[in-house]
Order: structure tokens, then C-alpha cells, then sequence
């Protein structure tokens, strides 16, 4: 089997002490891929010198939008971001590392830790430079949407009316309606292990084409069993992908390792 998480925080303090191992129960399961993603400049910064240390690693920089406005509380295991960042010198960045690294994200906007009413106009400006930066630089982007799912397709359909690069929602949490959407658009959704009992992502994978699903972990969080997640458990998302479309977990693992080389251009 060919296994894919595209998005996880290994960089995360919780792996500190034992990354060597995490790494190989995830080679040992058979995964061949995982997309570490950033979040602020410092975290950017990690990210690269971690994925330049493994073969598996592969970099996917990021600008989360509550970090992006200076409004990120401190979050115990990764970089703290004081202060907005600003936008053009982490583009320069990215831009001078784009060979190292495979896709941009996490990004996109967030109504939960940010309210609609007072940071709409900045988040939303934020997104589109973004997205335009991507598109710029040719690069895949990760989407963050949490309690904003309806404004960032809104915005994504605006920014990229040809699809001119691949997208993907990461743990959405969109109505039907919106998954709907967003499966006409063409877009990807990433399923985390906690699909074996949330029947969010269960709804997701049944409206879904196989074509357009990928595997994550967003390790160190959310766990299906209430443990440190780690990449090795996208085996569960494939196993429950393969359950609602009635095919074996080979033939899903095949499919959703086809739609990754897809969602990074290389096939």
C-alpha cells in the first residue's frame, strides 16, 4: 500500500522525544508521504529544517489566519506568533524556498477564534493574497476554514475561476450544501482519522467521488481514540473510506495515493 497524510504538525513539541519512531510506524504501515504543514513564519522556519532531515517529510508553508492578524493565543507546542505577520517578507520566503517545498497551507479564514463582524475585511484580504501568491509560485494550496467553510469557497471560486491550482479542505466542516459545492468546484477533501465516529467526514466521503479524497492526520489533534495522533493512523480513514465505497482498503489506498500526485501536479 501507498499511504498519504497530507497534513500534520510533526514539529509539534508532543513529538519531541520519540519523532524517530513515529516515523517508522508510519514507513512500517506504508506510507510513503506526509505534508507537514506551517502555520507563522517561526513555524515555516521549522517545518523546512524537519522535512530537509526526512525523505517522508514534505513541506507545505502556511499563514494561519488568526496568526496572520496578531490574534493567535499562545498555543503550547508550537511557534507563538506575536504580533500580524507580514505578508510580503513570508511570501519572499516561501518563494525563495519553493523547491523545497510541495504545497501552501494552512490558509484560508476563521469565524471561531476570530469574529465575522470584526476581522471579515482583513481575513478576507489576507485569503486572497494568499491565494494569488499560490497561484503566483504554481503551488497547491491547504485550506483552513473553520466556522468561515461558506466564505472561503466563496472567495476560492472568485480567486481561482479556472482552477488554475489544486485545493484542499482540510477537516471541513461544511454543511451538505457546501460539500456539494465544493465537489463541483473540484475540490479535495482530506479526511482524518476521527472519520471511524464523526459523521461529518462519513457525509463527506459518501457525497464525494473517490477521485477527490485525500488522508490526514492534522497530528497532533484530533485523535480518533483520544491518544497523540500520529500519521500511521490515516489507516483509518482508509479503512472507513473503502467501507462507504464498498471497495477494498488496497484499492482505496490506490486511489487516494493517485489523487495526491494529482493534487501536487505530478501526475
Amino acid at each position: 500500500m501507498q499511504l498519504v497524510d497530507v497534513h500534520c504538525h510533526l514539529n509539534h513539541i508532543l513529538f519531541k522525544d520519540d519523532l524517530k519512531q513515529v516515523l517508522e510506524r508510519a514507513q512500517k504501515i506504508g506510507l510513503k508521504a506526509i505534508l507537514v504543514s506551517g502555520v507563522n513564519p517561526q513555524d515555516n522556519k521549522e517545518v523546512l529544517e524537519l522535512t530537509k532531515k526526512h525523505e517522508i517529510l514534505k513541506a507545505s508553508l502556511g499563514i494561519y489566519p488568526i496568526d496572520a492578524l496578531g490574534l493567535a493565543e499562545p498555543n503550547p507546542g508550537l511557534p507563538e506568533q506575536k504580533g500580524p505577520i507580514n505578508l510580503e517578507e513570508q511570501f519572499k520566503f516561501i518563494e525563495d524556498n519553493k523547491e523545497d517545498i510541495v504545497a501552501i497551507g494552512e490558509i484560508g479564514m476563521d469565524f471561531k477564534e476570530a469574529t465575522k463582524e470584526n476581522t471579515y475585511n482583513q481575513q478576507s484580504e489576507n485569503f486572497r493574497k494568499i491565494i494569488q501568491f499560490a497561484k503566483k509560485i504554481n503551488k497547491p494550496i491547504v485550506i483552513h476554514s473553520r466556522k468561515a467553510e461558506a466564505e472561503c469557497l466563496e472567495i476560492l471560486q472568485q480567486e481561482l475561476p479556472m482552477n488554475k491550482i489544486a485545493v484542499n479542505l482540510h477537516c471541513f466542516s461544511g454543511k451538505k450544501k457546501l460539500v456539494k459545492k465544493a465537489v463541483e468546484l473540484g475540490y479535495y477533501f482530506s479526511i482524518p482519522p476521527n472519520c471511524v465516529k464523526a459523521q461529518q467526514f462519513q457525509m463527506i466521503i459518501e457525497l464525494t467521488p473517490i477521485t477527490q479524497l485525500l488522508t490526514e492526520t492534522d497530528s497532533p489533534w484530533p485523535s480518533h481514540n483520544n491518544e497523540r495522533n500520529e500519521p500511521s493512523n490515516v489507516i483509518e480513514s482508509i479503512k472507513v473510506i473503502a467501507k462507504i465505497k464498498n471497495i477494498s482498503v488496497e484499492e482505496a489506498s490506490n486511489h487516494i495515493w493517485d489523487n495526491y500526485l494529482q493534487f501536487l501536479g505530478e501526475k
